[in-house]
């Protein structure tokens, strides 16, 4: 289970982003969560994957504090996948970090083999954000956090992205919290959808 307790984030001293925020997110479920922008939603998906730090509250998962220096099982992928790769790596480099996907994840989610070998300058922003999808489908992840992951895609590329997504945290067992705000989506793809204002105690 990953479990995030009484929450609270403030950035350079401020009014808090959010606080007392509670989430529970079983193995294999898919959660939606819906906000309007500028509400917090990016934030708490970096505080819950360890991208920033906890500064109030507690997130375990399976009872246990997130780690801090080896691999997280909660992954993120955000809607900005330029800043997920580092920038002087080939794009091969960077997905071998976690694990090397296999090749049968790669051809269903449209990557052509000679992007691994190129730099993240090269690529789309769009065919950035398949190969963060694939990187964050490693065998260790236990729970996915999808912070507006398809935006940058047409409808045929989206529907694509979350058919071989949903497909492999089935199989997987993997949880994922979807964040957007967009609910017709989050109708297709979730099983629950709360609204961020619901998970303040």
């Amino acid at each position: 289970m990953l479990e995030a307790t009484r929450l609270s984030f403030v950035y350079n001293g401020n009014k808090p982003i959010f606080d007392n925020i509670n989430i529970r997110l079983q193995p294999g479920e898919v959660t939606g969560l819906i906000a309007p922008s500028g509400s917090g939603k990016t934030t708490l998906a970096k505080v819950l994957c360890g991208h920033l730090p906890v500064q109030g509250g507690e997130i375990r998962v399976n009872r246990s504090p997130v780690p801090r220096k080896t691999f997280c099982p909660v992954q993120l992928i955000n809607q900005h996948p330029e800043q997920s790769f580092n920038p002087r790596w080939i794009l091969g480099r960077s997905l071998a970090e976690s694990s090397a996907p296999k090749k049968q994840l790669l051809a269903e989610l449209g990557i052509k083999m000679p992007w691994l070998n190129r730099y993240p300058h090269e690529l789309s922003g769009g065919e950035l954000q398949r190969l963060a999808i694939a990187r964050a489908l490693a065998p260790q992840t236990s729970f996915i956090i999808a912070d507006e992951i398809t935006a940058m895609l047409d409808a045929i590329s989206q529907a694509q992205v979350w058919r071989v997504l949903l497909k492999t945290v089935k199989e997987q067992g993997v949880g994922m919290l979807v964040i957007s705000h967009n609910p017709q989506l989050l109708d297709r793809v979730c099983n629950t959808t709360v609204i961020m204002n619901e998970l303040l105690s």
